[in-house]
C-alpha cells in the first residue's frame, strides 16, 4: 500500500465518521424526563430558597423576606415571613407580582399560636416576583426585605420556579 493510498483511507474513515456523526445527530431526541420539585427549603437566615428534586439541589435563589424578617409570624401586618411546615396549595398567574404560589399560612400550629396570643394569624402568604409597578420595583431595589410577609425573587425567577413546582410540593421555611 502506498503512502497515498493510507492517507486516503484515513479520509474515507474520516468522512465515514463524520457522516455517521450527522445521521445520528438527525436523529429524533430522546427527551428527558422534565425536571419536577419535590420540596422547597427557605433559610431566612441566609435570604436562600433551595428547590429538591429528590435529595439533589437543583435550584437556589436569593429571597427577599418581610420587612421584620426576624422570628416566627404571629400575626397579621407583623411583617414577618412565617416559619414551619407547609405546602404549595395556589398558583396565580395573574398576580399584582407577575407571578405567585400560595403557601399554606396558616397552618395548624399557627392558628393555635394566634389564639393563644388572641390576634388573627393573618393570611395570604406567597412566594412570588417583584411585579412591574414602578413603586413596588424601587422597593424592592432599595430594601433587602421588603414584602409583607412573603417570599420574593425576581420576575424571571419565579417564571422557572413556576415552571418546576407543582401544587402540593411541601415547603419548609426555617429561621
Amino acid at each position: 500500500m502506498t503512502i497515498w493510498q493510507a492517507r486516503q483511507m484515513k479520509v474515507n474513515a474520516l468522512f465515514r465518521s463524520v457522516f455517521f456523526i450527522l445521521s445520528v445527530l438527525k436523529m429524533e431526541p430522546v427527551l428527558a424526563q422534565p425536571l419536577q420539585v419535590t420540596r422547597i427549603l427557605i433559610l431566612k437566615s441566609l435570604h436562600t430558597m433551595y428547590l429538591y428534586a429528590g435529595k439533589q439541589v437543583v435550584e437556589s435563589y436569593p429571597v427577599a423576606l418581610g420587612w421584620n424578617p426576624v422570628g416566627r409570624k404571629i400575626e397579621s401586618g407583623d411583617g414577618r415571613t412565617p416559619e414551619g411546615s407547609y405546602i404549595i396549595d395556589g398558583r396565580n398567574a395573574h398576580s399584582h407580582y407577575d407571578l405567585s404560589l400560595r403557601i399554606s399560612y396558616p397552618n395548624l400550629a399557627d392558628q393555635a399560636r394566634a389564639r393563644r396570643f388572641n390576634v388573627n394569624p393573618g393570611g395570604g402568604i406567597y412566594i412570588h416576583g417583584i411585579g412591574y409597578d414602578p413603586s413596588v420595583m424601587q422597593r424592592a431595589r432599595s430594601m433587602k426585605n421588603w414584602t409583607a410577609g412573603c417570599i420574593a425573587v425576581t420576575n424571571a425567577q419565579i417564571h422557572q420556579i413556576w415552571s418546576l413546582v407543582p401544587l402540593g410540593t411541601p415547603v419548609t421555611i426555617r429561621p
